[in-house]
């Protein structure tokens, strides 16, 4: 969940970041009566995202500063339209501008790619999810985006759930543990609120995985016919996830094996930044 406590953390460190000193350049050239009116303006097509964001960059830089987001996160849009208006002093606008923009056009290009993933899908029972692959520090911008994209989350942090993925695995085979009995072990261990996934990458492992009743089995890298046989063979004793090199070319193939989740790196890791500019009147008051 994106709180205002972490976007104004997250954004004043940016906002620290690109101006430690202050702005000279607007503090040098722009008279400090100035008003400035500036619209966000969308010069392609795609699905916002980002808007608390947007307003916090203005905010934190100037109080004064008004910021009027137009459409709500989560409403595509097309080329031309004005997203939000920014109305207040100048050189507040003109400080916060770059920051706001950077927020804001990376949110909405995840949220634009994640809306094309689900729209693959949209036919079958699959849903769309993002992994850890994150930038550092701004994973719950990110998370944000890819739930207004109409995707879903998986796990947020190594805290929320257990996932035993193939480097877990290959400790245990090292030591001479039974998969089964290790699963089944830390299940007993955990509260029984907390979810248990297991990623496995071949399906001779799958009887050892099923047989610890764990809620969620991993499907990693797996060609569309042993998808279809996974499928088959869970027969519903666990949620499957797919997972492994998705790409919109492949998403729809792989949902149509009758997974249950996609999980899909490429939602963050890889996602274009969109192209949102910021248009500025600048006059006297």
């Amino acid at each position: 969940m994106l709180t205002r406590a972490t976007i104004d953390r997250v954004v004043a460190a940016a906002l620290e970041e690109d101006a430690p000193w202050g702005d000279i350049t607007s503090e040098t050239l722009i008279v400090h009566t100035a008003i400035a009116r500036a619209d966000l303006v969308a010069r392609e097509a795609g699905v916002f995202s980002g808007g608390d964001v947007f307003r916090a960059a203005f905010g934190l830089t100037d109080a004064s500063i008004d910021v009027e987001v137009i459409v709500e996160d989560g409403e595509h849009f097309e080329p031309g339209a004005v997203l939000a208006v920014v109305s207040g002093p100048a050189r507040g606008v003109l400080t916060a501008e770059r920051v706001a923009l950077n927020f804001v056009q990376r949110m909405s290009g995840i949220a634009t790619l994640t809306a094309q993933y689900v729209a693959q899908v949209a036919h079958t029972g699959a849903r769309i999810a993002d992994t850890r692959k994150t930038t550092p520090g701004l994973r719950a911008f990110e998370r944000h985006a890819v739930i207004d994209g109409g995707g879903h989350n998986h796990r947020h942090s190594l805290s929320d759930a257990v996932m035993a993925k193939d480097n877990h695995l290959a400790v245990l085979a090292q030591k001479g543990v039974s998969v089964t009995a290790a699963l089944q072990g830390a299940i007993a261990r955990l509260p029984h609120t907390t979810h248990v996934e297991v990623e496995i990458d071949r399906l001779d492992q799958l009887d050892a995985v099923l047989a610890a009743g764990v809620d969620t089995i991993m499907l990693d890298n797996f060609s569309l016919d042993d998808l279809r046989e996974g499928v088959e063979r869970i027969a519903g004793r666990a949620t499957v996830d797919a997972s492994g090199g998705v790409t919109l070319d492949t998403v729809r193939a792989i949902a149509e094996t009758g997974v249950d989740v996609i999980s899909v790196g490429a939602l963050t890791h890889s996602a274009r930044a969109l192209d949102l500019g910021l248009d500025v009147r600048v006059g006297l008051e």
